[in-house]
Formats: C-alpha cells, sequence, structure tokens
C-alpha cells in the first residue's frame, strides 16, 4: 500500500498542480494500485470540499469519468496545523487505519511555506513515518533566502531524514527539453567536438514572462526574480548545458557533474548584472496598466528586481572565458523559456561578412523545439548566403505523443525512487554560493532597478551588457514554428 500525503493541501500549488498532476498519473495507471491520497492543511475542509477546489483544474474525458470516482474514493482529508505535535499523532493513526497492509510506502509532499518547514519534518519524522516500507520526502522551494539560511534547513533536514529519502523538487528539470539535453548533448556525436570554448562563442538562457504578479506582490517581494528563477531553474538548466558527460545515468553520477560545473563558477559579480522593475505602461491594455509598485500588497519604494540580466562563467578547461548570460524577468513582452548556444565566427570568411553566426535553440516552452540557425545559398540563381534553419518543431513531428506535465514526471519519480532530476544538498549549497554576495550588495546598497514598461523586452541596458560580452545580434532572421 502507498499512500501521498500533501501538506499544504489547500494551497495553490496543490490545487493547479500537485492533485491535478496525481489524477494524471493514477488516470493513466502509472502508480501504485490503491493508492491513497491524504491531503492536510489547517483549513477546515471535506473531500468534497477539497474536490471542488481541485477539480476545475483537471482534465477529464468523458471515457474517464469513472476513474475520476474512484480517484475522489481514494482521497482523504486530515485538518491539523503545522507546530503541534498533537495534530501530527493524529494524522499518524489516521494514516495507520488506512494503511493496514504488511508493506506500507509514503510519499510525504511538503507545499509549504519556510517558515512551518522545521516543525513539520521534525513532527513527520516523530509521528507519521512507515515502519514497514520506504519514506519519501518531497521538498518545494524556496530552499532559504542566501547560502546561510538554506543551510541552516539542509542542515536541519539533513538530521531528520537522509539523502536518499529527500526529494528537492525544481519542476524546470521535468520539462521534456530539459531532460532532452542529455541525449541532445550526449546521444549526438556531431555535437561532441564542438561543445567547448573553441568553438562557442555565448551561451543564452533566458526564461520570459508576459504577466506581472497578479496581485501576489507582497509575497514575490520577499524574495524577487533572483531568488524565485535564476538561483534555481537557470542554474540548474546551465549545469546540464555545461557538464561533462556522467559514467551512467543514476542520479548519483549525474549530480556529481553538475556539482563540478558549479564548483568551477565564481560568485556573480555587480558590474556584469542588470537589475529591471516593471512600471506600468500607459499604452498597454488590463494588467500592463499596472506597475509593480501599483500593487498594493508591494511595499512603497520597494527596490526588489522582477527582471535581471547577468553575465557568470565557468573557470575550467571547456569553458573558461565563455560567459554565459542569464535573462529572466516578469512583465515582458512574451513568454518564452529557450536555451541558445552562439557558435564563433567562422574563420577566413570569403563572403565579405554577409554570413551570421550559426546558433542551436532549444526552446523550452512554448511550442517545445529544437532548431539550428545556419547559413544557406538563397534559392535560385543567387548565390548569396542567407540565414535558415534545421528545424525540429515538437507540434509538427510529434502530433500524437502526450508530452506529460512536469510535475507529473517528477512525481513519477519520485515512486519510482529516482533522484536524477531532483537537486542535492551540495548543488543547493554551490547554487547559493554564487549569487548570496550578490543578492547581499543590492539589499544592504537598495541597489535600484532600472524602471521598464510592462510589455516590453526590458531595460535596454541588458542588450548593452550582451552586447558588451559578445553575444551578436543580426536582427535579420526570426524563426517560425513549423505548420
Amino acid at each position: 500500500m502507498t499512500s501521498v500525503i500533501v501538506f499544504g493541501a489547500s494551497g495553490d500549488l496543490a490545487k493547479k498542480k500537485i492533485y491535478p498532476s496525481l489524477w494524471e498519473l493514477f488516470k493513466d495507471k502509472l502508480l501504485p494500485e490503491g493508492t491513497q491520497f491524504i491531503g492536510y492543511a489547517r483549513s477546515d475542509l471535506t473531500v468534497a470540499a477539497l474536490r471542488a477546489r481541485v477539480e476545475p483544474y483537471f482534465k477529464v474525458k468523458d471515457e474517464h469519468k469513472k476513474d475520476l470516482e474512484q480517484f475522489f474514493q481514494q482521497c482523504f482529508y486530515v485538518k491539523g496545523s503545522y507546530d503541534k505535535k498533537k495534530d501530527f499523532e493524529h494524522l499518524g493513526k489516521e494514516l495507520d487505519k488506512l494503511n493496514k497492509s504488511k508493506t506500507v510506502n509514503r510519499v510525504f509532499y511538503l507545499a509549504l511555506p519556510p517558515s512551518v518547514f522545521k516543525d513539520a519534518t521534525t513532527n513527520i519524522k516523530s509521528c507519521c513515518m512507515s515502519k514497514t516500507g520506504w519514506n519519501r520526502i518531497v521538498v518545494e522551494k524556496p530552499f532559504g533566502k542566501d547560502f546561510d539560511s538554506s543551510a541552516d534547513l539542509s542542515n536541519h533536514i539533513a538530521n531528520v531524514f537522509v539523502e536518499e529519502q529527500i526529494y528537492r523538487i525544481d519542476h524546470y528539470l521535468g520539462k521534456e527539453m530539459v531532460q532532452n539535453l542529455m541525449v541532445l548533448r550526449f546521444g549526438n556525436m556531431i555535437f561532441s567536438p564542438i561543445w567547448n570554448r573553441n568553438h562557442i562563442a555565448n551561451v543564452t538562457i533566458q526564461f520570459k514572462e508576459n504577466i506581472g504578479t497578479g496581485g501576489r506582490g507582497g509575497y514575490y517581494d520577499e524574495f524577487g526574480v533572483i531568488r524565485d528563477i535564476l538561483q534555481n531553474h537557470m542554474i540548474q538548466t546551465l549545469c546540464l548545458i555545461a557538464m561533462e558527460k556522467p559514467c551512467s545515468k543514476h542520479a548519483e553520477d549525474l549530480r556529481n557533474e553538475k556539482v563540478k560545473v558549479l564548483r568551477s563558477m565564481p560568485p556573480i559579480t555587480m558590474d556584469n548584472v542588470v537589475l529591471g522593475q516593471y512600471v506600468a505602461n500607459p499604452d498597454g491594455e488590463g494588467e500592463a496598466k499596472v506597475g509593480y509598485q501599483d500593487d498594493p500588497t508591494v511595499p512603497k519604494g520597494s527596490v526588489t528586481p522582477t527582471f535581471t540580466a547577468c553575465v557568470a562563467y565557468i573557470k575550467n578547461e571547456r569553458w573558461d572565458g565563455v560567459p554565459f548570460i542569464l535573462k529572466c524577468g516578469k512583465a515582458l513582452n512574451e513568454k518564452k523559456a529557450e536555451i541558445r548556444i552562439q557558435f564563433k565566427d567562422v574563420p577566413g570568411d570569403i563572403f565579405g561578412g554577409k554570413c551570421s553566426r550559426n546558433e542551436l535553440v532549444i526552446r523550452l516552452q512554448p511550442k517545445e523545439a529544437i532548431y539550428i540557425k545556419m547559413m544557406v545559398k538563397e534559392a535560385g540563381m543567387s548565390f548569396e548566403p542567407i540565414i535558415s534553419e534545421m528545424d525540429l518543431s515538437y507540434d509538427s513531428r510529434y502530433k500524437d505523443a502526450k508530452l506529460p506535465d512536469a510535475y507529473e514526471r517528477l512525481i513519477l519519480d519520485v515512486f519510482s525512487g529516482s533522484q536524477s532530476h531532483f537537486v542535492r544538498s551540495d548543488e543547493l549549497a554551490e547554487a547559493w554560493r554564487i549569487v548570496t554576495p550578490l543578492l547581499h550588495k543590492i539589499e544592504t546598497e537598495k541597489i535600484k532597478p532600472i524602471p521598464y514598461k510592462f510589455g516590453t523586452r526590458g531595460p535596454e541596458e541588458a542588450d548593452k551588457l550582451v552586447q558588451r560580452v559578445g553575444f551578436q545580434y543580426t536582427g535579420r532572421y526570426s524563426w517560425k514554428a513549423s505548420i
């Protein structure tokens, strides 16, 4: 018998991601038969009330209506606090009533704020662990606010659980194209000889959102874009791009190589950083007319950045001198996440400077794709070089393939006991080491971010930064997804 206990079951993450993902796995019969789903939160809810909250986010076809009823028959709810041991003792008794088989496995999914993390994990260990099967703990970000606070949480959880039980989730590691990086890099001979400082001019990783904070600015203001996106999603993606080939696909071999990359990176410095904060766009519509500080939940005069462009370097033999450009932000002109590998200029140019640099672009979302920008002869009588592409668009190539949500993949990995796509404690520590000096400088000196209008590309200073470190933009080409 296997149980999933969702702590924070009344929250947004549980409603929009965790329960819908559990439903998809249940519907596709990927979970152990009879798996039970127990929600736990401070809210006074029934299973019917919980169902009313989460079901609008489910995808249910007519042929799965019976499965849906069965899913909710296997759902339960327990009300309790996170700091009172007696409430966890009650939860433990309820779990024992539900789990009467000889072997009981339990997944504890902590969709909780950091303020209750220590109490909750201590009480889980004391009152709720299975004595006859495995126990696995899924931990959601934020994993602290800087190096010291993260170390404090890591030390606490290490005293409560062993590393093999801990699954620190970063949902970007569950995305189709992020997972594809391993196969793309290490399953294709064409990339192996050129994946280094001798051929690559720069690497850009950008995560752009076209929405603002949507009334959650007060919560966002505690973290900002560096903690929210750069320290975790972007640095994890950078590791997969830059690491050496692991000796196997085993989780520890993979994570060892990622840690080597991080240990080769000096902290990011302010001279390689541009910070921005979005303001209202008078020409925009709807949310675009609301600036970050117009949100009543955001403190007046906040200097929390909603955009950053920064340059990181890896001091090792493969990457020394290659700028890794990390750009992310809210309220930008489009929703897009992509990796752009820009190669060096062709030596000995015979085409009069008309050739642009080759680029390998991996579109993470939306419309997953891999394409290579390359020069070809213009069709017809001309002998002029033009930019074209070799294009693998998933929408056209894999029309009938189901691309599961990142949370579905990662939750299934937890059941399988695979930690390959989860963050180890030393990875986490190194990522915080790289960004903490920058965060402290921004906050102690109250460095003001540059205003940019909602719906634009961000501060112009970001373009100047990437040009300074060698990124070349010609403006002569725009990729269009295959139809």
